[in-house]
């Protein structure tokens, strides 16, 4: 015959004290945080961010893009245009290049492009990605991987 002692029930406050460390994470690994994504990419001192396209209508969108450079920099930039399609072959709108001079001192540019957008349906989803390159001295570097914005309802 097997004897066993009768357990000890916690106090409620300690009971909801370990029921919310574990809901939060805090017992048992670590926490996973939604963060906002952010498509921008750093290389040698200057950041290149594809920002979220806008509605400047009269069935155009605005595909803008953030550039911040610091110190005497050059840099390239190519942008491919994109109308996301439901079957998974987005349309592509359009594609622009730039080179900006920077000098001795940290600046910040936004350039952009706009591109007719065709809405008989409504609203239209569409997007952009951007790689970069930069100078600096009188080295290039490799350029960047495709960088995709988040994608925007033009209506």
């Amino acid at each position: 015959m097997s004897t066993t002692t009768p357990t000890k029930s916690r106090p409620l406050g300690t009971r909801f004290a370990l029921i919310s460390a574990v809901s939060l994470g805090l017992i048992g690994g670590p926490v996973a945080l939604a963060v906002p994504a952010d498509a921008s990419t750093s290389l040698r001192g200057c950041t290149v961010n594809p920002l979220k396209p806008t509605d400047a209508g009269r069935n155009l969108a605005e595909f803008k893009i953030k550039i911040d450079c610091n110190g005497k920099k050059v840099v390239e930039v190519r942008q491919k245009r994109f109308e996301k399609d439901r079957h998974g072959r987005d349309d592509k709108l359009g594609d622009s290049s730039w080179t900006k001079y920077f000098d001795r001192h940290d600046d910040k540019v936004t350039v952009s492009k706009k591109d007719k957008v065709d809405k008989d349906r409504g609203k239209d989803r569409v997007y952009h990605e951007v790689s970069f390159r930069v100078k600096s001295g009188h080295n290039w570097s490799d350029w960047t991987k495709w960088e995709r914005s988040d994608v925007a309802r033009i209506s």
